[in-house]
């Protein structure tokens, strides 16, 4: 079962709370950080962490914003170079948690706080935060997954998921209607069991004080995007223009798996054969009649990442 913890970090406005849930032993020195998409949360990984907990210590953060972490009070600190910084903060703290004061010395003085090891699953947002951690001088990531993301994202898979998220002030009567909302929002993301999507709609959902139910993520993540302002910074330009990391990509040394939805408007095919031939020349596995991005909820999904990990 997953445990749910808590780290702060610190933003340019100041600090704010960080929600992870943990699987498996915490003393295990194997580490599977999971990092979720735009306005998607550490609960998606369930099924994931559950098959990998048995081998690994997995934790899944809910990036500010999203899920159980706090809302900023200034949207514009919403970005990657915000997002890049409480990662670096997980990692460090999860790294303490291994076994007291010694333990975080010894990891501290071992190679800029490298533990055994730890690997990275980022779907979409989440895998460009692992990306630009990965080409990090001395990054401590030894394996990285890229769940249907890659260093260029196309102007017209962005515009397309801005669309999606045109209805993020929706309020709902229960969560049969989060569920219904979500059937259609994510539809891309492939199939689910109606159990599956049960638990999708409970983890996307946050009670308000009146009883009806909302979306568990700022909106002023999405407003960010709107004003074209999200991301700006870090790529040197307008994020609506597109994104384009290939400089970080050629930086990235560690083993690389990239998994793509066939259908996929955000991870093209010109890109992932790139993706094969350049920088760390990544292993290519993709899914049929999936779109972006793959749930990572499904046997076949969950048993690619496993084999890659264990590898």
């Amino acid at each position: 079962m997953p445990r749910l913890r808590y780290f702060p970090s610190l933003g340019p406005s100041g600090f704010h709370r960080v929600a992870y849930t943990e699987w498996g032993s915490s003393h295990n020195p194997h580490v599977v950080v999971c990092v979720h998409g735009l306005t998607r949360n550490s609960r998606d990984f369930d099924y994931l962490a559950a098959r990998l907990a048995s081998d690994c210590r997995v934790v899944c953060m809910d990036v500010a914003g999203r899920g159980r972490s706090d809302w900023l009070a200034d949207k514009s600190d919403y970005g990657f170079a915000l997002y890049q910084s409480e990662a670096a903060a997980l990692v460090a703290h999860v790294a303490a948690r291994s076994g007291g004061v010694l333990a975080w010395l010894a990891w501290f003085l071992q190679h800029l706080g490298r533990p055994a090891r730890i690997d990275w699953v980022g779907t979409s947002m989440g895998g460009l935060i692992g990306m630009i951690l990965a080409a990090k001088p001395n990054s401590p990531i030894g394996r990285l997954v890229l769940n249907d993301v890659g260093p260029l994202v196309p102007w017209s898979g962005l515009r397309r998921l801005k669309n999606v998220h045109s209805g993020l002030n929706a309020k709902f009567k229960n969560l049969r209607e989060v569920e219904q909302h979500l059937r259609v929002a994510c539809a891309s993301f492939g199939p689910l069991s109606d159990r599956k999507w049960r638990h999708v709609a409970r983890h996307s959902a946050r009670r308000d004080a009146d009883g009806s139910y909302s979306l568990a993520y700022d909106p002023g993540i999405v407003s960010g995007i709107r004003r074209g302002n999200h991301g700006a910074i870090e790529f040197g330009g307008d994020f609506l223009q597109g994104v384009d990391l290939w400089p970080v990509w050629e930086g990235i040394k560690c083993p690389t798996l990239v998994l793509r939805g066939a259908e996929s408007d955000m991870l093209l095919e010109a890109t992932v054969k790139q993706m094969t031939e350049r920088g760390p020349r990544a292993r290519l596995v993709e899914f049929p009649g999936v779109g972006h991005a793959p749930w990572l909820m499904s046997d076949d999904q969950v048993e690619v990442i496993r084999e890659f990990l264990a590898g």
